[in-house]
């Protein structure tokens, strides 16, 4: 459909449409369809080609909703109460805890709200990841919730557009008033009575990122799309809304660091940290690998490798615990020593063998269990490991080497419970809204546990789509 068809967004010459959005993700296209349900004109401009359409719900797995009781995708309840306490603890209480109830409340309502629109969902995983009870799993993945979405989306009426960038956002006394659309050369003004920002954070700029981790950040890989350069984001705040998070706060996990440098998704990550020790480049230890259940930390680790020399690490492992996660898309380095695998590795043998050494002697006996935080841990050990921890001792040994993996920013833009964005002054606007990762540092200050980036964009793009045409009615 293009920009000035019918059914689509028209210039200065026509009338404009209801509700435009900028951004054709799970949070987009969930605003999308709750304000065209509600008999709001929509459309959506999506700066990537059809085949990349979706930003990072390309790659997502899951979502996670608070509910009463089991369901046939999920094997128990998962209370509202646990659901925030669960936020709490992963943000260090550096969340908007209004914003982060509203959410949670909301999302009991997501699951089947988002399976009326087409998206399908199957049993959920345990072992390693422990979601079996909190994450519903999409059937197919991330890819294909998308083409649902998309698929009802369209069949609703709204308009989308691909490589449709958006260069100029014109807002005045706090309310939009028009865009600027490029599509190759060509350049078309567009007007509506409100805008959905959903347009993602600014991950895949690089000289961005700088800005904020200096010359590590030219070590970091991007997990997800690389149209997320965060222009739309440093539009609207330099135009006057209100900024939230801390720039160098991100979700960000410890990945292949032989990964490409973007959209190399979910199969490039490892889940074995808790199963292993992981040294630095300097051959030693620097954080507790076993602090917590795995989808409650894994997201700290991008972090803390980008501290470590280098950004980079190594995962280390023995044969006991090969086959206890889902291996990455690379294969592990391998050696029948542990010397030979640092020499593999380019580290120094004899640093490292007498890291696994020092740790192996600390390690005291104890019932493993991987589902739980089990009481196998290390004693007079700094840093120490404290669950999960076993000796690494059977042939053959394994490493996967690790870079950070930036998932998407949280520095963004904030919002009120109606999702409107608020304006410098701190007063909301009158017809702007703000959904998914560019509004994500709301809740998440810092820290992160799977599918909550799901949850945010959903439930918010659910609102932001009923508020907004709500105020077309008006």
């Amino acid at each position: 459909m293009s920009l000035a068809g019918e059914g689509g967004v028209v210039s200065d010459l026509g009338q404009p449409v209801d509700v435009l959005i900028i951004g054709g993700g799970n949070a987009g296209l969930c605003a999308a369809i709750a304000a065209r349900q509600r008999r709001a004109s929509v459309h959506v401009l999506e700066a990537a080609p059809k085949f990349y359409r979706g930003g990072n719900s390309r790659h997502t797995r899951n979502m996670r909703c608070a509910h009463d009781a089991a369901t046939a995708t999920l094997s128990g309840p998962y209370a509202e109460a646990e659901f925030l306490a669960d936020i709490l603890r992963v943000t260090g209480g550096n969340t908007d805890e209004d914003l982060a109830r509203l959410m949670v409340a909301r999302s009991k309502e997501m699951l089947g709200w988002i399976a009326e629109q087409g998206v399908r969902f199957q049993p959920s995983l345990g072992g390693t990841l422990g979601l079996d009870r909190t994450n519903a799993f999409f059937l197919g993945g991330g890819r294909a919730m998308l083409n649902a979405l998309y698929r009802t989306a369209e069949r609703l009426g709204v308009g989308i557009d691909y490589d449709a960038e958006v260069v100029d956002i014109e807002i005045e006394a706090g309310s939009f008033r028009s865009l600027t659309v490029a599509r190759g050369e060509a350049r078309q003004r567009l007007h509506a009575a409100t805008l959905v920002a959903a347009a993602g954070g600014f991950e895949a700029n690089l000289e961005w990122l700088a800005e904020a981790w200096g010359a590590a950040a030219q070590n970091f890989l991007i997990r997800g799309t690389p149209y997320n350069r965060g222009s739309v984001l440093k539009m609207l705040l330099g135009r006057g809304v209100k900024a939230v998070g801390d720039p160098t706060e991100c979700h960000a996990v410890a990945i292949d660091a032989r990964a490409p440098k973007f959209d190399g998704g979910i199969v490039t990550r490892l889940d074995c940290v808790v199963f292993g020790v992981v040294v630095n480049r300097d051959g030693r230890r620097f954080y507790d690998e076993g602090e917590d259940i795995w989808p409650k930390r894994y997201a700290i680790w991008g972090r803390l490798v980008a501290r470590q020399p280098g950004q980079i690490a190594y995962i280390i492992f023995d044969a006991t615990s090969l086959e206890l996660f889902m291996p990455s898309l690379f294969p592990p380095v391998t050696a029948t020593t542990i010397p030979e695998l640092a020499g593999r590795l380019g580290l120094d043998p004899d640093v490292v063998d007498a890291t696994i050494a020092r740790f192996n002697a600390a390690v005291r006996p104890g019932t493993f269990n991987r589902d739980v935080l089990d009481d196998c841990r290390t004693e007079g050990l700094d840093p120490p490991k404290s669950h999960w921890a076993r000796r690494i001792e059977r042939p053959p040994f394994y490493a996967y080497p690790v870079r950070p993996g930036i998932t998407f920013t949280y520095l963004g833009l904030s919002v009120d419970q109606e999702a409107r964005v608020l304006m410098a002054n701190g007063q909301p606007s009158a017809n702007m809204f703000a959904v998914g990762e560019i509004m994500a540092g709301n809740v998440l200050g810092k820290g992160y546990a799977a599918g909550i980036g799901m949850t945010i964009g959903s439930v918010f793009g659910r609102i932001a789509g009923e508020e907004a045409a709500r105020h077309v009615r008006q």
